[in-house]
């Protein structure tokens, strides 16, 4: 079973984070780990974006990282910022590509980066973490 944590970060913000196979079932569990962190901290409004971009950013993990595992993590950074990541083996920096409308993927980040108030990636020494902040809209 998927190791999961709920827990309070020295900064104080509130974490749930979960370790998942890489594996495309991964992105189910990884919406509904979205939904409980947001409902948990009474943020309902970002549920829906936040599982589209939580499931884009499994999916790319999915397909281009290395190892048999990811880690997703939900972080309450502030009063209206959500972060979302997702961590993997791969050093390889995620490229948002430009897709012809006959294609069926490729819109990923595109998608991400509509949805997302800000997005990027962090090198880890053993990794990579691409998140996604997430924000109320008016």
């Amino acid at each position: 079973m998927p190791q999961r944590t709920t827990r309070d970060r020295p900064n104080g913000c509130p974490r749930h984070s979960k370790t998942l196979p890489r594996e495309p079932e991964s992105a189910a569990i990884a919406r509904r780990l979205v939904r409980a962190a947001l409902a948990d901290w009474g943020l309902e409004n970002l549920a829906d974006d936040g599982t589209v971009v939580v499931s884009e950013l499994v999916t790319n993990a999915i397909q281009y990282a290395r190892r048999e595992s990811i880690r997703v993590t939900v972080e309450w950074a502030d009063a209206e910022c959500v972060r979302v990541g997702v961590v993997d083996f791969s050093q390889a920096p995620p490229v948002k590509r430009t897709s012809a409308l006959e294609e069926e993927s490729g819109r990923g980040l595109a998608l991400v980066g509509e949805l997302a108030e800000a997005w990027g990636t962090q090198l880890l020494p053993w990794g990579k973490r691409v998140w996604a902040d997430l924000a109320g809209r008016e």
